[in-house]
């Protein structure tokens, strides 16, 4: 694991113990009286053991009723624990969404491709963290009670076996804690080793025909080779370490035992009983030596899955911005020199583009298909970062601004499920129905809401129209505080009319406007036109680009022609 990974894992744990301290507390607590029978396990055995051979049977009974009382409100504190465990883990696992989502979109928008990872990550890598960190919290939590419990019970019955029993019991948990950063290591380079393996099999799976025929045999099992001694050297290191457990959890666990046993006759002469010397072996047997193999185990096995697995999460979601959002000043959109471009080698798709999109302006966005004007848009948005060049929105770095400053709108309208009123309040959570009224009447949605049942209907994205989620996303929009609205062809499934009614509603409201055009209306109605083609840009106003801009008037007379009859551009 990287160190920086290895701080942010770090983070991410302790900021889920953190975020819950009264559920922590009461974690500790029900853990404390589940530990109960371990404190009195030993001393009931002692009482017991001395008054049966004493022949008095009611005061054993009464040591035996102790007994069991005890292992009933163990039981009670074992039951009432996983409540609070659930609210102190539960939302470890949305943070964790929250990194591997952020990370995916990041890496999604940044490479063209789909993040196909990320659903692994969400339906097993984050469970496997959740379900481990719980296991993890139990184990360790039981191992502190428990052993102090058991040192406790040995004070209280003969001080002197305390001596006998905790330096053996500190030098096998010192020699464990050793183990385990090695070993978490060795774990990963193991797993890192198995997953080369794999590809380098298929590899040569899929080339098997082209490697016989060069007669490349020799040179790819030489590599195939070198990958799996090193695999076998991973998987004997952690055999060793393995053993080096072993060692500490004999250490730790069985050297008291003997103590105890090599000692009892000078127990005995020191004023030891029998009960004495059973009680202190059954704190050691029913007490230290299971918590001892609890916790090596549990650190040795659930504890490397959780801190190897934690890793691939965050360097999945190490491609996202981790700095803390900065609230621009204002709405001004400015790139400065931007180049981007899909890949090491690939054409750039912006290349050299300077442009100022002050508040109150309005930019109408236009050029043939795939040329690049969904990527400004992502640029605009912060949701690239540009290879070249800086763009910024209120003198802040657009992929550091809030996110409650600037709203990107895609041909796809996102709904979720869930009422009219959640889906448009999302980035205003406090907007009023006065609000959602005036923002619906403006953007359009007035009838369509109405015919859905008003604010409090439910809604099922799958029974929507492709136009009333547009509308949907554009009232969403239009009330939300941002002061840069980017709408990437966000009407082009509404008819002309009702592209128009948004367009202006957000064109009057405060901050900037940036039209990726779906019709060549919206760039006559735009107060400014930026026409990209691939090489160069043009910026002026709807007169200006017809007089001195061959392709903006090219694409003026497409859509101005009559369209055929039935086409669906029309």
């Amino acid at each position: 694991m990287s160190e920086n990974h290895r701080v942010r894992a770090r983070r991410v744990l302790t900021a889920a113990l953190r975020r819950r301290p009264r559920e922590l507390l009461l974690f500790g607590l029900w853990s404390a009286l589940e530990a109960a029978p371990v404190l009195v396990f030993g001393r009931a055995v002692a009482g017991a053991t001395d008054a049966f051979l004493a022949h008095r049977i009611e005061t054993a009974l009464v040591w035996l009723g102790i007994l069991a009382v005890a292992a009933m409100a163990g039981a009670l504190g074992a039951a009432r624990a996983y409540g609070p465990l659930a609210a102190i883990v539960e939302p470890l696992r949305d943070a964790l969404v929250r990194h591997v989502v952020r990370g995916a979109v990041h890496e999604s928008v940044r490479t063209g491709r789909p993040g196909d990872g990320a659903v692994a990550r969400l339906t097993q890598q984050v469970e496997i963290v959740r379900d481990t960190f719980a296991g993890l919290l139990m184990i360790v939590q039981g191992f502190v009670f428990t052993l102090f419990s058991a040192l406790i019970g040995l004070l209280t019955l003969m001080p002197v076996t305390l001596a006998l029993v905790a330096p053996p019991v500190v030098a096998g948990l010192a020699l464990f804690l050793g183990l385990v950063s090695r070993s978490i290591t060795r774990q990963r380079e193991l797993i890192l080793a198995e997953e080369r393996i794999a590809e380098s099999a298929t590899a040569m799976a899929a080339g098997l025909r082209d490697i016989t025929a060069c007669g490349s045999e020799e040179a790819i099992a030489a590599s195939a080779g070198r990958l799996i001694d090193l695999q076998a050297a991973a998987a004997r290191s952690m055999a060793r370490l393995a053993a080096g457990r072993t060692v500490a959890l004999a250490i730790g666990g069985r050297l008291p035992l003997l103590l105890i046993l090599a000692a009892a006759p000078w127990l005995v002469r020191h004023g030891a009983t029998p009960g004495v010397v059973l009680g202190s072996l059954t704190y050691v047997l029913q007490g230290l030596s299971p918590a001892l193999n609890t916790i090596v185990r549990g650190l040795g096995g659930s504890g490397l899955r959780l801190a190897v697995t934690l890793d691939r999460v965050m360097e999945a979601a190490s491609v996202a911005p981790v700095t803390r959002p900065v609230r621009p000043a204002g709405g001004e959109l400015c790139l400065r020199g931007v180049s981007f471009a899909y890949g090491p080698d690939a054409e750039p798709v912006i290349d050299d583009l300077s442009l100022r999109v002050p508040e109150g302006d309005h930019l109408a966005v236009v050029g043939p298909s795939g040329i690049g004007k969904s990527t400004l848009s992502l640029l605009g948005a912060g949701l690239l970062t540009p290879a070249l060049g800086r763009v910024t929105l209120g003198d802040v770095p657009a992929g550091e601004a809030d996110p409650d400053s600037r709203v990107l709108i895609p041909q796809e309208a996102y709904v979720f499920g869930g009422t009219l009123r959640e889906n448009l309040r999302y980035l205003r959570p406090g907007a009023s129905d006065h609000a959602l009224d005036r923002a619906a009447a403006a953007v359009g949605l007035g009838k369509p809401a109405e015919r859905l049942g008003g604010w409090d209907s439910e809604v099922d994205p799958a029974t929507l129209s492709a136009g009333q989620r547009q509308l949907i996303a554009l009232t969403r929009a239009y009330l939300s505080p941002a002061r840069l609205i980017i709408l990437d062809e966000a009407t082009c499934h509404l008819d002309a009319r009702s592209e128009e009614r948004a367009e202006r509603a957000f064109a009057a409201r405060p901050g900037a406007l940036i039209v990726i055009a779906h019709r060549m209306t919206s760039a006559r109605r735009a107060r400014r036109v930026l026409v990209l083609d691939g090489t160069r840009a043009w910026l002026g106003t709807h007169e200006d680009l017809l007089a001195g801009c061959d392709l903006y008037r090219e694409l003026h007379g497409h859509w101005s022609a009559p369209q055929p009859a039935g086409d669906a551009s029309a």
